[in-house]
């Protein structure tokens, strides 16, 4: 399925490198780019002595609109200057709220891109954000380091394999992104050696392979590193400019691929992450 539309949740500081990659993306493949600015209203304390102040209220309410349309402007002319198909949109939730005034942007495109979490400028229910839209969307999302992207047409990606149907998923979601790509890595971490017949990773680097893409498999038996540590290493060593896995939650307890090693490759990427639930 092409990539035709394309969602952004813009920063409400910054240089916006997540807005950035969305439109070079979109301009890659003549895609349509949302820029969406989430203003992040107070909450009154329900345990406050007395009443929070009018005045008070009305200037954080300002204030956050404020802020998320800065950013909605920020993007009207990023997008003016890239001449990419655009619109932007504001949604107001309430902090520490429920995320559905989100969600409802988010469901009826085919990517969405959001920037990983900046410490030097943290944005409100970042992390909350990316795991709500990843795990409650449907739809696939695109993580973009807070550093930037060097490369917005990814030419060496690597497809992190567990055989997992989050991870078929995620492969799925990245078809139109890796045919294009000059050279694709399937990497498989093993915590030790398994006694199944034939090469981990063959049966996926198959069928990329019967999609004309350039597939080598490297399997990692029992690294001496963690798995996320692993990963991120493989990035270094190879300059890979993108990396394509699944994340999988449960309940109210929420974990990723590889069990809790995306959460730190999250925390610690270089390079985008494009993954699917």
């Amino acid at each position: 399925m092409p990539i035709k539309d394309i969602l952004t949740v813009l920063d409400l500081a910054g240089d916006q490198p997540a807005a950035k990659y969305a439109l070079e993306f979109g301009r890659n493949y003549d895609a349509h780019v949302t820029g969406l600015a989430v203003s992040f209203e107070p909450v009154v304390p329900a345990f406050a002595a007395a009443p929070m102040p009018v005045d008070y209220l009305q200037a954080a309410h300002e204030q956050a609109v404020g802020a998320a349309t800065e950013a909605k402007k920020a993007f009207d002319e990023l997008a003016r200057v890239a001449g990419v198909k655009n619109e932007s949109r504001l949604a107001e939730i309430l902090t520490g709220g429920p995320l559905e005034n989100v969600l409802v942007h988010c469901r009826p495109t085919d990517l969405v891109v959001i920037g990983q979490a900046n410490p030097d400028k943290p944005e409100p229910m970042r992390e909350l954000l990316i795991e709500t839209v990843l795990f409650e969307s449907g739809v696939p999302v695109l993580l973009v380091p807070y550093i930037g992207s060097k490369s917005f047409q990814p030419q060496n990606v690597l497809v992190g394999w567990d055989g997992s149907s989050t991870a078929t998923r995620a492969i799925h979601a990245a078809l139109p992104v890796l045919e294009k790509a000059d050279k694709i890595t399937v990497l498989v971490v093993e915590k030790k050696a398994t006694k199944a017949t034939g090469q981990p990773g063959a049966d996926v680097a198959n069928y990329l392979a019967r999609h004309n893409m350039n597939v080598t498999i490297e399997v990692i038996s029992n690294p001496q590193t963690s798995i996320a540590d692993t990963v991120l290493n493989h990035v270094s060593d190879n300059s890979n400019d993108l990396v394509v896995m699944g994340g999988y939650g449960h309940s109210r307890m929420r974990e990723f691929l590889f069990g809790g090693a995306t959460r730190e490759i999250l925390e610690a990427m270089t390079v985008p992450v494009l993954m699917a639930h």
